[in-house]
């Protein structure tokens, strides 16, 4: 098991626009499609960052999901082409992580 820990660097002045497409529509829509989405947060004091976690039991699991989700007539041709519009085009970052032996999220 692994999540994947993702920092999104969002346009200044976008972030009210990011979450109404991120967590009104993908979230729910990726979920629906078998993506566990465990956690999503904003910056408290930077206005631009927004992070979220997703959890797979395997790589295999994570390929799956993936393809159904970002595969999808819906994010190629809904979704997909919003996003450039609030995100900064290189500001994000994908880290794989593994809960370590105390940690409750295992």
């Amino acid at each position: 098991m692994f999540y994947e820990l993702r920092q999104y660097k969002v346009l200044p002045g976008k972030m009210d626009a990011w979450l109404e497409l991120m967590e009104g529509e993908f979230i729910p829509f990726a979920v629906s499609h078998g993506m566990n989405i465990t956690a999503a947060f904003r910056g408290e004091e930077d206005e631009t960052v927004y992070v979220w976690m997703r959890r797979f039991e395997s790589e295999a699991e994570r390929e799956r999901v993936d393809a159904a989700v970002y595969g999808s007539d819906t994010m190629k041709n809904d979704i997909g082409p919003r996003v450039s519009d609030v995100l900064a085009p290189d500001g994000h970052t994908v880290t794989r992580i593994v809960p370590t032996p105390a940690s409750n999220t295992r």
